[in-house]
């Protein structure tokens, strides 16, 4: 990508998400991503209608009066983008990527962060760990982020989704909000985000492709798998192929889904040929509902 394409790129997304997210996402994001605890902020004058749990006795024994102790909430939070950048993320048929949607989606929650004061880091991933970000906070910071997951050129082509969750655990030590954005085109990763979620609030944030789940009838095609450069010759215009390669694909989604459920994780599913907005506030509107129940 071009440097002026860069600049272009870079502002349309922050313009785009921070509109996005003053407008309605950071209240969703607060509600949803409590901060660790409550921290003693101050006492004040009992008042009826206080919880009684509340009293000061020490305070209150030595002025001959209630007083009652006041908390806040300790909200900083640090928050880990874990983003897969494997070769598989360059495929996009109509509006962009998923490598672009990847950049748009964690500037909208890397701005997010920052508006509450949270901290934000990045892991990029392929089949090993391209780049570690450590979490900062500050648009400047946000930028950066925006700007390597969209001109990082990764050594790796395959998708490690254990590698990306070993190194969250290596280097998060204290719980963080982790959201592992990625097209989940990997296998046996099961055990991993189960210690991962654990220790982690995780989120999978799935990505994916129209073209991918279904193929159009266009005769005899050559397609390549893009991590591992293999390539195959394949009929298109053959209904049974289609079905077969339909099917495949809803199995593995209804395989991950069940998954994420097994593991009881909150999970979100985009596509790259839709807008993002809405269905990430939907979400985060229903998992504080959920939280709430």
């Amino acid at each position: 990508m071009l440097p002026g394409e860069l600049i272009k790129k870079l502002r349309k997304i922050e313009i785009t998400t921070r509109k996005a997210v003053d407008e309605t996402l950071a209240g969703q994001y607060h509600s949803v991503f409590k901060g660790r605890g409550m921290t003693f902020e101050e006492v004040r004058l009992y008042q009826p209608g206080d919880d009684i749990r509340t009293i000061d006795w020490n305070v209150t024994a030595r002025l001959n009066e209630t007083y009652v102790k006041v908390f806040a909430e300790e909200r900083e939070l640090t928050v880990m983008l874990l983003v897969d950048t494997s070769a598989s993320q360059d495929f996009g048929t109509r509006q962009k990527t998923k490598a672009e949607l990847a950049a748009e989606i964690a500037g909208m929650l890397a701005f997010s962060a920052i508006s509450n004061n949270d901290r934000v880091g990045l892991v990029l991933f392929s089949d090993r760990v391209e780049r570690f970000v450590p979490p900062k906070k500050g648009r400047k910071h946000v930028m950066r982020i925006i700007t390597d997951i969209l001109t990082f050129e990764p050594s790796g082509r395959g998708t490690d989704l254990n590698l990306a969750l070993e190194t969250l655990l290596r280097v998060q030590k204290r719980r963080c909000v982790s959201f592992l954005v990625s097209d989940f085109i990997a296998d046996d990763f099961e055990e991993a985000m189960r210690i991962c979620a654990r220790r982690h609030d995780l989120i999978p944030v799935v990505l994916g492709d129209p073209f991918e789940a279904s193929l159009p009838a266009e005769g005899i095609v050559v397609v390549e798998n893009p991590e591992t450069g293999e390539r195959r010759r394949v009929d298109f215009s053959s209904t049974a192929v289609r079905r077969h390669f339909e099917k495949f694909v809803a199995e593995r989604q209804s395989a991950r889904e069940r998954l994420f459920k097994k593991l009881s994780m909150d999970f979100v599913s985009l596509q790259s040929d839709r807008e993002f907005v809405k269905p990430l506030v939907s979400f985060f509107r229903a998992r504080s509902k959920r939280q709430a129940a």
